[in-house]
């Protein structure tokens, strides 16, 4: 289906994001196509939740990242809200989600405006929470310092049982990681952890993420976490800096969620999604992190090489036992796929 209207998410501290907008304007003109950029950092007025921001730039059906990772998070949080597609165009140091060299912005408008263009979709995160998230007033200039305006607090969905312990069903939705952690430096957070509504363990730790496979080579993987295939569905529970002898990460079905539970010893804990803060949680009360229905929807020029971009990211080949150069890939399709491959994911045989 052709583009019909561009959310433009720009990294305004990059110069060579501002020349990436002035092409995507300038493409969008040509196809008589609507532009509306979106300002997702708004330090001078109060930001918007992702369906707000989506409503404002008038729905988009694409949305635009100009800069690094943390850009497409911002703008990947717009697009789920109006089910979108989120191009991704590479300004970063250390990007596994932005996918687009500026140099080639024009191709890939392109092949999503004729249909070419190959569309991945990710798993995302959702949340229950013991009550509606917050921010203390008290706290509120503290915890947003360096940071700039917060996003607000996210709201309660409509869907929201009452009674049972269900707790309120929150508006959020997050493609990388939920993560729970310590406010005061000189405390840790102490947390019950539940996998499947069951005990897992008790823990007194810095922090504590929830992952999605994409988010496993976030924060999670910072921590010492597995790297999971984005290309897959499941939970990631990693502690983080936990003061026990069981510090492992635990991959759960995507069906199990993760609740976690301030235990009454311990000091309050912020609650962020993909990196944003968005409350305050007090001893007693309690968060869920499942898996969302909503999936985010990435557009590929080509077929994502997952392994291929962790390799180059970290340099993986560059030890000494590396004597020759093995980069060629294992099963190499030149001939036809035999039977107990198909189906499996190869590299193209044009490589």
């Amino acid at each position: 289906m052709p583009v019909r209207r561009i959310g433009l998410v720009v990294h305004q501290g990059r110069e060579t994001a501002r020349d990436a907008a002035s092409a995507v304007h300038a493409w969008s003109e040509a196809h008589g196509v609507r532009c509306t950029e979106i300002d997702v950092w708004a330090k001078d007025h109060h930001r918007r939740a992702g369906r707000e921001e989506a409503e404002a730039a008038g729905n988009p059906d694409l949305v635009v990242t100009l800069g690094g990772d943390g850009t497409f998070l911002r703008g990947a949080r717009i697009a789920v809200k109006s089910g979108a597609d989120v191009l991704g165009v590479d300004l970063g140091k250390v990007g596994f989600l932005t996918e687009v060299p500026a140099r080639d912005i024009g191709d890939a408008l392109d092949a999503v405006h004729e249909g070419r263009a190959v569309v991945e979709e990710r798993m995302t995160l959702t949340m229950r929470a013991s009550r509606p998230l917050d921010i203390p007033a008290e706290m509120e200039a503290m915890l947003r310092y360096g940071r700039g305006p917060a996003l607000p607090p996210p709201r309660v969905r409509p869907e929201t049982t009452e009674g049972g312990g269900w707790g309120c069903a929150l508006d959020v939705t997050a493609l990388n990681d939920v993560v729970l952690e310590k406010l005061a430096r000189d405390r840790q957070v102490g947390v019950g952890v539940y996998l499947a509504g069951r005990l897992l363990a008790t823990y007194s730790a810095d922090a504590l993420a929830v992952a999605t496979p994409t988010g496993s080579t976030a924060y999670s993987f910072a921590a010492g976490g597995p790297v999971l295939s984005p290309h897959m569905d499941a939970v990631v529970f990693t502690p983080i800096a936990p003061h026990m002898t069981f510090n492992r990460s635990v991959i759960a079905a995507p069906d199990e969620p993760v609740g976690l539970r301030v235990l009454p010893h311990s000091g309050q804990a912020a609650v962020s999604v993909d990196g944003q803060l968005r409350g305050v949680l007090d001893p007693g009360d309690w968060i869920g992190v499942f898996r969302a229905p909503q999936r985010v929807r990435l557009v590929r020029l080509r077929p994502t090489d997952f392994y291929g971009r962790l390799r180059d990211r970290f340099r993986l080949t560059d030890a000494p036992a590396n004597a020759q150069d093995p980069s060629e890939p294992f099963f190499r399709p030149d001939t036809p796929v035999p039977p107990d491959l198909a189906g499996m994911r190869l590299p193209p045989a044009n490589e």
